[in-house]
C-alpha cells in the first residue's frame, strides 16, 4: 500500500515565471478542443514552485529544452519540448499538448513520473538528461 501511494505522489517541479504565463494562457485556450490534455497541464502548472527565468536550474525541463528519458515501454528516447506549432514527432519535437510533454514539464534530471497516455494506459517516466534551450542545436 505505502509504495503504491509514493508511486502515485508526483514529484516536484519547477517553472520559469514566462514559461508558466505562457503555458496557463496555453492550456486555457485548448480547454475547448482538447480538455483532457489541457486540464492536465493546468494542474502541473498549479503544483510547479515558480521562479525568476535567470533562476532556473540547467537540469530543468523547460519549453525548448532537449529531455533524455527512459520509460517502462522499454523506450530510450530524447525529445525537445516545444509549443504546438513547433511539433514534429518525426524531429522528435513533442509538444506540450501531450499527455507525455504535460508529464515532462518541470522535472529536472533524476526524477521519475507517471503518466496517463491517451489510450488509458498509465506509463512512468524517467528523467535520464536535460540540456537547457540555450545549449539545444537547433537543426
Amino acid at each position: 500500500m505505502a509504495l503504491e501511494k509514493k508511486r502515485q505522489r508526483k514529484p516536484a517541479i519547477v517553472l520559469t515565471r514566462t514559461d508558466h504565463g505562457r503555458l496557463y494562457r496555453l492550456a486555457e485556450a485548448h480547454a475547448g478542443r482538447n480538455p483532457d490534455v489541457s486540464e492536465e497541464l493546468l494542474i502541473e502548472l498549479d503544483r510547479a514552485r515558480i521562479v525568476q527565468d535567470a533562476k532556473i536550474g540547467a537540469n530543468v525541463a523547460r519549453m525548448g529544452s532537449r529531455i533524455r528519458f527512459t520509460s517502462d515501454l522499454g523506450e530510450d528516447r530524447s525529445v525537445t519540448l516545444v509549443f504546438p506549432a513547433e511539433a514534429d514527432i518525426a524531429a522528435n519535437k513533442i509538444s506540450i499538448l501531450t499527455p507525455i510533454g504535460a508529464a515532462l514539464i518541470g522535472l529536472s534530471t533524476g526524477q521519475s513520473i507517471d503518466w496517463v497516455a491517451r489510450d488509458g494506459r498509465s506509463h512512468c517516466l524517467h528523467v535520464e538528461e536535460v540540456a537547457s534551450p540555450e545549449l539545444v542545436d537547433p537543426a
